[in-house]
């Protein structure tokens, strides 16, 4: 049997790093669906991950007692299944990866935890830490929350607050349409948006709340029709990857005249299939976007955005999540800080760490692993108008900030009871 393609590109970034560094290789198990319909979104996160391993690489690698040493990526494909990530998880286990990475589903994300806190007790001398880069089903952080695991995103009930303060100043939305995929994140969402909404805007009336399969609908029509029929002049969705893209693509071709507020709308082919539609009509909600620098001649947001295109100048390769570089960066200084790469010793290091760079700031909060960091909610602009300078994937078209909330702004109080590890 032929290794895959991502494994073949992850033994050669080996290769190529070990060249350079004499000393034992940090690999990092990313387990993750890099085929199917959610191979997009994965091939995302790995072009983030690899890049930014190759900026610490570059600058010399994680520093410990006994010399630096690179960092390495692994990846296994889990094709977004539980099952097959919990196979994987045993495969990293074997080859003795101490930090495992995934993030593009919360029922994954929520056996990965259960996975990690048994192996951990079976396997005290080999234990292992989760980085959660994308996530965000409150459960993981709350009742669910371990010691083991981090997440390096906003959660949903974060960013949904961040989506509800924009709606709530918005006098146009009256009716408001639910739509999300069917598992433990879309109806978090669905209910996290009615609780929000019915607190800060009583007077709108949820016109529809659906749920659907994920990964398995290939044609939205159907629920755009409803969505019509409905009223509704507000659509709030969660939907990532090709649900998304199929949605606003539906969306967009059946003439739904509703503005749409979306965890992930500003990428992975979502701006292109609405196109003109979408402007000043899309909404998307993220901890950074490329135009955050809009106005200043010269920013080091400017510099990070340009970086990664250089390195991945391919249009349908421009989607760039900056939590996934900085939990590269976090985990490095851990691992600094408690002079080893022990799981139980970088996690105590991670426990209250700050990061800050030249635009972003962000705190690990210690009592549930949840990283706290600003949000934007940024509007879809054609770029030919000059309301912004970057676009999205050679669209023609990004995203402008609309509101900026800060750290203080986007935190949300825990209910975690958390175990901690001697």
């Amino acid at each position: 049997m032929f290794p895959s393609k991502q494994t073949l590109l992850s033994i050669l970034a080996f290769a190529a790093i070990s060249t350079t560094h004499a000393a034992e290789p940090i690999k990092l198990g990313m387990i993750e669906g890099i085929s199917g319909p959610f191979a997009n979104a994965g091939n995302a996160v790995i072009r983030n991950i690899q890049l930014a391993i190759e900026n610490v690489n570059a600058r010399g690698g994680v520093k410990l007692p006994d010399g630096a040493h690179p960092l390495a990526l692994v990846t296994y494909d889990s094709k977004q299944g539980v099952e097959e990530a919990l196979i994987g998880l045993r495969q990293m286990a074997d080859q003795r990866i101490g930090f495992i990475l995934q993030g593009n589903s919360s029922a994954v994300a929520a056996a990965l935890i259960d996975g990690v806190e048994k192996h951990n007790q079976r396997t005290p001398a080999q234990r292992m830490l989760f980085l959660n880069y994308s996530a965000v089903d409150p459960a993981l952080t709350n009742e669910k929350c371990s010691f083991w695991h981090f997440r390096f995103d906003a959660n949903a009930d974060m960013r949904m607050h961040a989506l509800t303060e924009v709606i709530k100043g918005d006098a146009s939305a009256k009716r408001v349409y639910l739509i999300g995929q069917d598992y433990s994140f879309g109806q978090q969402l669905a209910r996290s948006a009615r609780a929000q909404l019915g607190k800060k805007r009583p007077d709108i009336t949820i016109a529809g709340d659906e749920l659907h399969p994920i990964g398995k609908i290939k044609d939205f029509t159907p629920y755009i029709v409803k969505i019509k029929a409905s009223g509704a002049d507000t659509v709030i969705t969660g939907n990532w990857g090709n649900d998304l893209t199929l949605l606003v693509k539906a969306a967009k071709e059946g003439g739904l005249n509703a503005k749409f507020y979306t965890f992930y709308g500003n990428g992975l082919g979502a701006p292109a299939a609405i196109g003109e539609a979408g402007v000043g009509r899309v909404r998307a909600v993220a901890e950074w976007h490329p135009n955050t620098g809009q106005g200043i001649k010269s920013s080091a947001s400017d510099d990070f955005y340009k970086a990664f295109r250089k390195r991945y100048p391919a249009p349908e390769d421009d989607y760039v999540h900056l939590r996934m570089h900085l939990m590269i960066d976090m985990l490095v200084a851990a691992i600094e800080k408690a002079k080893s790469t022990e799981a139980a010793a970088v996690a105590k290091a991670l426990e209250g760490a700050r990061y800050k760079n030249a635009f972003h700031e962000a705190v690990m909060r210690a009592d549930d692993h949840q990283l706290l960091q600003p949000l934007y909610v940024s509007v879809m602009r054609k770029v030919a108008d000059g309301s912004v300078r970057f676009d999205n994937e050679g669209s023609g078209y990004g995203f402008r900030t609309e509101r900026y909330l800060s750290m203080a702004d986007t935190t949300l109080p825990t209910a975690c009871k958390m175990k901690r590890a001697e």
